[in-house]
C-alpha cells in the first residue's frame, strides 16, 4: 500500500462493503477496502446453499412487507440502488442472473463465487484499494469527526469517512463475529438486542427424530403463543434431529422471538393437506380405505402420506397399526383427519445465533440518517448491511438490503 492516507475506508468486504467501496470509487473518492479474512465476500460464498440468491425481482416497493424489522428506513437506499439497478450492474460486470419461485434471482451458473467475481470487477474498475488479513480495532474521532482507523498491529489509516459493513453474528466461522458493534459503541451508538434471526426452531416432542430429514412442500402452518395465533405461512419446511426449518419456519422465528423472551406457550399446528379442507380430505379417506378394505392400517396410507411420516402419524392417532381398514370406525378416521391437518409441536426455543441466516437487532437507525446512511453522532461514518437494525425474510431481500444500504452509504461517504 502506497498511502497511509484515503478519502474513504470501508471496514468489511462483504456484499455491502463491496457495494460501499465499488460505489464511493465510482465517483473518483480514494478507497481502501479492509477485510479481516484471506478472501472478500467469505459470507456471500456460502449464501444460498452457495447458490447466492442474490436479490427478488418483485416490484422494489413490494419489498416493505417483506421487511418485518424497520422498513420505511430503508426507503432513501431503495429508491437509490434498487433490485432492478443491482441486476444492471451485475449484468455490466459479466454476470448472468435467472428468475426462480417466489421471484428469487439467482446467478445463471448457480455458484455464488461467480458473483463474487463480479464485485471483484466493480472493485478494480473503480481502483478500490483492497486490505486482507487486516481487523480495524479502533476508529478514531476528533470534534465528532473520524480522522482514522487503528490497525491490529497497531500502524493507523487516515481517512475523512468510514463505512461499517462488518456484519452481524451469524455464521461467525465467516467472520461476523459482532465486531461491528464494539466499533459503533465506542463512537456513542447505542446497539438494540442482538438475537437470532430466520432461524431453526427447537421442539419439545421425541418423534421429531423420527422425522428428520423429511421435507415437505405445500404445507400450512400456524403458530400460536398462549393459544392466540401470532402467524401464518405456506410453503416448505424441514425435519431436522433438534426440531424445524426451512423457508416458511426460518420466517416465522421472527414472530416467535418475543414470545420466547416472555417465556409464552408456543405451538406450530402443521396442516400436512393444506390443498384439501377437512371434509375433502375424509372423502379421500374413504375412498382409500375403500381401496384398500383388507389392507391393515400400517400399509394403507402409502399414496397419502411420505413413508417417513406414516409411522409417526400411526402413532399419534392410537388406531391399531394391526387393524384391516374396513374396521376403522368413523371416529378413528375423523382422528386421523384432524391429525393431518394439525400436526402440532410445540417449540421450546431456537438454534444458536450462529447458525441463524440474519441477525435481528443492531445499530440504533434512529442514530442514523438514511438518506445518506451517515451517523447522527459523528460526522463522516455510516453504516451499511447487516450491522443495522434492520431485518428481512428470506427471498434474497436482505442481500438487497446489504447492497441498497451499502451502494447508499459508499456515494455519500
Amino acid at each position: 500500500m502506497q498511502s497511509n492516507k484515503f478519502d474513504v475506508v470501508i471496514i468489511g468486504g462483504g456484499p455491502a462493503g463491496m457495494l460501499a467501496a465499488g460505489a464511493a470509487g465510482s465517483i473518483g473518492k480514494n478507497v481502501l477496502l479492509i477485510e479481516k479474512n484471506e478472501k472478500l465476500g467469505k459470507k456471500l460464498f456460502i449464501t444460498g446453499k452457495g447458490r447466492c440468491n442474490v436479490t427478488n425481482n418483485i416490484d422494489i416497493n413490494e419489498f416493505y412487507q417483506y421487511i418485518p424489522r424497520n422498513p420505511k428506513f430503508l426507503y432513501s437506499s431503495f429508491n437509490m440502488f434498487s433490485n432492478s439497478d443491482l441486476l444492471m450492474l451485475l449484468e455490466s460486470l459479466g454476470l448472468k442472473t435467472k428468475d426462480e419461485r417466489g421471484g428469487r434471482v439467482f446467478p445463471q451458473s448457480d455458484k455464488s463465487s461467480d458473483v463474487i467475481k463480479a464485485l471483484n470487477k466493480y472493485l478494480l474498475q473503480n481502483k478500490v484499494s483492497i486490505l486482507l488479513d487486516t481487523s480495524v480495532i479502533k476508529i478514531n474521532a476528533e470534534d465528532g469527526k473520524i480522522v482514522s482507523v487503528q490497525l491490529n498491529d497497531n500502524s493507523l489509516i487516515y481517512c475523512d469517512s468510514v463505512v461499517i459493513s462488518t456484519g452481524g453474528m451469524t455464521y461467525p466461522q465467516t467472520g461476523s463475529t459482532g465486531d461491528g458493534y464494539k466499533l459503533a459503541r465506542d463512537l456513542g451508538h447505542t446497539i438494540t438486542d442482538i438475537s437470532p434471526s430466520l432461524v431453526p426452531l427447537l421442539v419439545k416432542e421425541d418423534i421429531i427424530k423420527d422425522l428428520q430429514g423429511l421435507s415437505l412442500k405445500n404445507v400450512s402452518i400456524s403458530v400460536s403463543a398462549n393459544d392466540k395465533v401470532i402467524h401464518k405461512d405456506f410453503g416448505e419446511m424441514l425435519f431436522t434431529h433438534y426440531g424445524l426449518s426451512g423457508p416458511i419456519i426460518l420466517s416465522s422465528s421472527f414472530y416467535i422471538a418475543d414470545h420466547l423472551k416472555k417465556k409464552e406457550l408456543i405451538k406450530i399446528s402443521i396442516d400436512l393437506k393444506s390443498a384439501l379442507s377437512t371434509e375433502d380430505l375424509d372423502k379421500r379417506i374413504i375412498k382409500d380405505f375403500e381401496k384398500n378394505s383388507r389392507k391393515q392400517y400400517k400399509n394403507s396410507l402409502d399414496e397419502l402420506l411420505p413413508k417417513k411420516l406414516i409411522p409417526v402419524i400411526i402413532n399419534l392417532s392410537s388406531i391399531n397399526e394391526d387393524k384391516e381398514v374396513n374396521q376403522i370406525s368413523k371416529e378413528e378416521r375423523i382422528r386421523l383427519v384432524n391429525l393431518l391437518k394439525n400436526l402440532e409441536f410445540t417449540i421450546i426455543g431456537t438454534r444458536p445465533i450462529s447458525e441463524a441466516i440474519v441477525t435481528s437487532g443492531g445499530v440504533n437507525i434512529k442514530e442514523i440518517t438514511p438518506k445518506t446512511m451517515e451517523s447522527k453522532i459523528v460526522s463522516g461514518l455510516f453504516f451499511a448491511g447487516e450491522i443495522l437494525d434492520v431485518d428481512a425474510f428470506t427471498g434474497g431481500f436482505n442481500l438487497q438490503i446489504a447492497f441498497s444500504t451499502g451502494y447508499n452509504a459508499g456515494i455519500n461517504s
